[in-house]
């Protein structure tokens, strides 16, 4: 299950610079001139997760294997790119793809960078980009509803559907993003085929500079103050120090660089984290001699579509789930000893699955 992170943000905001820092596999350019992301670079990062690490020394298994989740570099965008300034038309074209936003916006004065917008101004910033799919999205909407209008006077279902895009509509001639109108159900199902930017879940990561790093500033207090009323999160973080720690390979050497700038864990961490959480996504675990591995699933999915991920026959196949409890299985040391205390439960197709959950699949080929 392939889920993708869009990094966006305007030009020279350390868009390039994040994705250097969170990027396992792949390196973008970072330079002091617009436009230098074009093609959207992608990288598969690893998820931190400290259960999966314990689960190892106690199972000590020939190999650990992480779940991941991919972070898309895409173009800076510019003010009228709705109409295809800039990059416009090939920056919303790549974000439509995606299924979050990692939203970078500039904390930090420094007069060596370029910023065409004139004073440091998150809120504008935000509001830039904010604008600009709301315009594109607008335009989605209005194309549709001229298709459902003579239809909705005497279909129901498209009079249903009519309805939503007229919601969406107020919403953002309001100035405000779809995800707002927190849509469920058939409702949501009205608009899918628009894949609109603005119903994507939203993360802002403040960029600051070294200085602000531990306490934030004057801007991303006000960028933070924002995204609460909208109900994001924000992480504050300063992009060239994470860049600079993902490519120390000691880890001593890590843990000196950051407890220089009083830091107990790459901000990073915490981005990759929030945005894994922002997908709505939870972990279970095997665990194995050969191998512990975590598997990534939607919250709120059963047994038999956790199982899926492993291999489809699974799910076709699916018996039964034998479950512990990660805090189970941390308490009693193995799995033999969770089935002797009682903590190995047998779960059918309709056990919802938990997060941290050490799973073992029971299938007819």
């Amino acid at each position: 299950m392939t889920l993708q992170v869009g990094i966006v943000g305007l030009p020279n905001v350390g868009k390039s610079t994040l994705f250097n820092a969170v990027s396992n596999s792949a390196k973008a350019q970072a330079s002091n001139y617009r436009f230098c992301t074009i093609e959207p670079n992608v990288g598969q990062v690893d998820v931190p997760d400290e259960r999966m690490d314990r689960l190892a020394e106690l199972v000590l298994p020939n190999r650990t294997v992480p779940t991941s989740i991919e972070f898309v570099d895409i173009a800076g965008l510019v003010k009228g790119a709705s109409k295809g300034e800039g990059l416009g038309n090939k920056f919303l074209a790549n974000i439509r793809e995606v299924d979050a936003i990692v939203h970078v916006v500039r904390c930090f004065e420094d007069e060596n960078i370029l910023r065409e917008e004139g004073e440091i101004n998150p809120i504008s910033d935000k509001e830039i980009i904010d604008t600009e799919l709301q315009l594109k999205d607008l335009d989605s909407v209005e194309r549709k509803m001229g298709r459902y209008e003579k239809l909705a006077k005497n279909d129901p279902k498209a009079k249903r559907i009519f309805d939503v895009l007229v919601r969406c509509k107020d919403c953002l001639y309001q100035g405000k993003n779809i995800r707002s109108l927190q849509l469920e159900g058939e409702d949501c199902e009205a608009v899918a085929d628009l894949f609109l930017l603005t119903e994507k879940p939203v993360l802002y990561v403040a960029n600051v500079d070294e200085k602000a790093l531990l306490t934030g500033n004057q801007y991303s207090e006000a960028l933070t103050k924002a995204a609460h009323d909208e109900g994001a999160e924000v992480i504050v973080m300063n992009n060239s120090i994470e860049a600079q720690i993902s490519e120390m390979e000691g880890a001593e050497d890590k843990e000196l660089f950051l407890g220089e700038y009083g830091l107990t864990e790459p901000g990073l961490n915490r981005l990759i984290r929030a945005a894994y959480q922002l997908l709505n996504l939870i972990t279970y675990f095997t665990a194995g001699v050969q191998e512990v591995r975590a598997w990534t699933i939607h919250r709120g999915w059963k047994a038999p579509q956790a199982a899926s991920v492993i291999h489809t026959d699974f799910e076709k196949g699916f018996i039964k789930a034998e479950v512990i409890a990660y805090n189970d299985f941390i308490q009693y040391k193995s799995e033999a000893a969770c089935r002797e205390n009682g903590r190995l439960r047998i779960e059918g197709k309709e056990y919802i699955v938990q997060d941290g959950d050490v799973m073992h699949f029971r299938f007819n080929v």
